[in-house]
């Protein structure tokens, strides 16, 4: 349905005539007059009864009259929010990352926002998944997956993976924990599915390292209640709880010691239209990071 002629019949009933409808409208009388006709044709509706020698809308007009409001309300709407996003503008972000990297990372990011910020949603999403498979669906995916040479991406932290251990555990003293010397505590460890338990048993792997025993978990916040229950040194990224005392873990790296992390990536589809607002949210995200976990070497 052609718009124009929904914002003729909302002036002609709203200035109650033709000759007052067609001044606001800078056209003629008659023209719009036959426009009105045309429409009422194309809709199979007497919208008005031209009795009298004055327009009346017609029961059916005045329920029209809704509805054509309506749709040039959404018209307007969207050449609006063409017109944002032609331009860049970031109104709205749609935020994605697993639960451990939303709770650590994310959600203490968002509650940095102010009002000048697009308002942000943000979405749990699986360990497993790929950020190349999101981008269609986020503005910004966060997580520990390489993101591959198809998306944009920038790699925002290092986040440490921590031994956690009691105040009252023999290693409470210290802030590093040899990977050797760790296998030999009971190690309460989150599943397969998780980044960190890939990271530590890639290292044992490679350091040809069995732990002594292991207790596996499907949260890092039960791994480290256990741990607070003296059940072991719980391995995971998440932040602490519980009043347990964080160790970095150290690797073999071939040249020398060095902790082990997880490398955090922000992605965001090439050819995005607010691509510039979100580079400089993404900035922003890792300069957050950098102060929460240190500086991250690219």
């Amino acid at each position: 349905m052609d718009s124009r002629l929904l914002r003729y019949f909302v002036a002609v009933a709203e200035e109650g005539g033709v000759s007052a409808a067609a001044d606001a409208l800078h056209i003629t009388q008659p023209a719009l007059s036959r426009q009105i006709r045309g429409l009422e044709a194309d809709l199979g509706l007497t919208l008005f009864d031209r009795g009298e020698g004055r327009l009346r809308l017609t029961p059916e007009g005045r329920e029209f009259l809704e509805t054509a409001r309506t749709v040039l309300q959404a018209h307007a709407h969207a050449r609006d929010f063409a017109d944002r996003l032609a331009s860049g503008e970031l109104r709205k972000v749609s935020l994605a990352s697993p639960r451990t990297t939303l709770i650590d990372v994310v959600a203490p990011f968002v509650a940095t926002f102010t009002h000048q910020d697009p308002v942000p949603s943000v979405v749990e999403i699986g360990g497993d998944e790929r950020p190349h498979r999101l981008v269609a669906d986020h503005d910004l995916v966060i997580a520990p997956q390489s993101p591959g040479d198809d998306v944009a991406s920038r790699l925002i932290a290092q986040l440490p993976v921590w031994a956690y251990v009691p105040t009252d555990h023999r290693w409470a003293d210290r802030e590093e924990i040899p990977l050797e010397e760790l296998v030999e505590e009971q190690l309460v460890v989150t599943a397969a599915d998780f980044k960190a338990r890939r990271l530590l048993d890639a290292a044992l792997d490679l350091a040809d390292l069995t732990p002594r025993s292991l207790l596996e978990v499907r949260h890092g916040r039960v791994a480290q209640a256990l741990a607070a229950a003296g059940r072991g040194a719980a391995v995971v990224t998440d932040d602490p709880h519980f009043s347990l005392v964080p160790l970095r873990i150290l690797t073999d790296g071939g040249e020398g010691r060095r902790p082990l992390h997880i490398r955090l990536h922000a992605s965001w589809r090439r050819g995005h239209h607010a691509a510039e607002a979100l580079e400089g949210l993404v900035a922003r995200l890792r300069d957050f990071s950098a102060r929460r976990y240190g500086p991250t070497v690219d």
